[in-house]
């Protein structure tokens, strides 16, 4: 049916472990690489733990799997150029290049016609003044690289700024009335499929709930997927991306991209037959995607931290699906895990 049996995964973490259990209902195994504690280990066939500069480990990787693909952006170059010797990588690294760097995603995005929000280069400290001139306040400093979950970003308020401590990008502050975020995949075939738009919030920079149907007017969710579409042909893309999207007076302007299965598909689960997960694992495999309907309304809410003491309750509740990632103790700010509640 397919050439690729194996599929090689770096990074260890839930998405791995989401990944990896997707392959498994193909057929298919995951070999996963990662240098820390490695949840998805749990569920793969295989795992490499080994720093990403061992580069014995790096090849002995690449040749035991088909295809390579990744579970979060922030893989080392030098990593990527040896593993790309060997084996292909999905998605490409054009794209892991684009979405690794803040002010490469926002100048890749205005370049392709997308709107997002007005920025600021600033290299250093001493570039912050002019930066904030240009821009204004409020506005929100944020690392060009490494950040997530709010984590590297820095309010500019009136009073002094502080600094980040990296070279960092400066956006201006968007007046929006929701957030959603497409997800979208795009074959090997160069097919492309869209789940429905879901409406995100957000409680100190960590999404806490997606739902779908967003509630928002036909032409915005229309356009939301149009944008989707644009992004992942533009990049040559192969797999799933998550986009993330303001809704603004002005029309839609795109936060930004992820390219990988992302937090807000995990509704998907519950509402779709083929899931972000396994449409990941069919594009960077060469298999069709799947249908992405959705056949269920469903609110995905993450269990961050001490919500992991509601499992209990969370299981005895209807219609709801209960996933949780076997990580070690919770902390403040640590996903836990995830359910899938459906509501119609």
């Amino acid at each position: 049916m397919n050439d690729v049996q194996t599929i090689g995964i770096l990074g260890g973490g839930q998405l791995g472990r989401m990944l990896s259990v997707a392959a498994s209902r193909l057929g298919l195994r995951c070999h996963i690489y990662e240098p820390g504690a490695a949840p998805a280990g749990d569920v793969a066939h295989a795992v490499t733990n080994a720093s990403y500069e061992d580069e014995a480990a790096l090849r002995a990787f690449a040749e035991s799997v088909d295809v390579i693909t990744y579970e979060f952006e922030n893989v080392p170059t030098s990593a990527l150029d040896l593993l790309e010797s060997i084996r292909p990588i999905r998605p490409n690294r054009r794209a892991l290049a684009v979405s690794q760097d803040r002010l490469t995603e926002k100048t890749f995005l205005n370049e392709i016609g997308l709107a997002t929000a007005p920025f600021a280069d600033v290299p250093t400290e001493g570039d912050l003044g002019g930066a904030i001139d240009r821009i204004g306040r409020p506005s929100i400093l944020k690392t060009r690289r490494m950040g997530y979950d709010g984590k590297g970003q820095v309010r500019v308020g009136d009073g002094p700024a502080e600094w980040t401590g990296a070279p960092s990008v400066l956006e201006g502050f968007v007046d929006f009335s929701a957030e959603i975020s497409v997800i979208v995949a795009r074959g090997a075939d160069g097919q492309v499929a869209a789940f429905d738009p879901g409406l995100n919030v957000h409680r100190e920079g960590i999404l806490r709930t997606t739902t779908v149907p967003c509630g928002l007017a036909g032409a915005v969710t229309t356009d939301a997927v149009l944008i989707a579409a644009r992004i992942v042909s533009a990049l040559d893309y192969i797999g799933v991306m998550g986009v993330e999207l303001f809704v603004t007076p002005r029309g839609l302007i795109v936060n930004e991209i992820a390219p990988r299965v992302h937090n807000s598909g995990h509704w998907t689960q519950a509402g779709c037959a083929v899931d972000q997960f396994e449409q990941h694992i069919r594009a960077v495999a060469g298999l069709p995607l799947g249908d992405g309907k959705r056949y269920a309304d469903v609110v995905m809410e993450n269990l961050i931290g001490d919500d992991l003491g509601r499992v209990p309750d969370l299981l005895r509740a209807p219609n709801t699906q209960v996933h949780l990632y076997g990580k070690g103790a919770p902390r403040p700010g640590r996903k836990m895990g995830h359910v899938n509640r459906i509501t119609g």
